[in-house]
């Protein structure tokens, strides 16, 4: 799954940090730094919606998704660790 593909990548990127990464510098500048971009991301996604352009939504989801697989990277929380608890509210 593709969520899993890029929470392996953000793991290897937060483990080596190269130079060029995004996601290392957003692991340099902290917590305070990466929480901000989810945020951030969320609000785009609202305002998105707000307009009702389609388009937009799903770009501003797909951003949302990417910062919220890097911010449970720095809480040790895996996907899977989401999808067993959505498979709990489930049943």
């Amino acid at each position: 799954m593709i969520l899993d593909e890029l929470y392996k990548i953000i793991e290897d990127r937060k483990k080596k940090m190269p130079e060029n990464s995004y996601v290392a510098s957003l692991f340099k500048k902290g917590a305070d730094r990466i929480i901000q971009k989810v945020g951030e991301e969320s609000t785009e996604v609202i305002i998105a919606a707000k307009n009702e352009n389609k388009q937009r939504i799903i770009s501003e989801i797909a951003d949302l998704f990417f910062h919220l697989l890097i911010m449970l990277s720095l809480f040790k929380i895996t996907p899977d660790d989401i999808f067993k608890e959505l498979e709990k509210r489930r049943n």
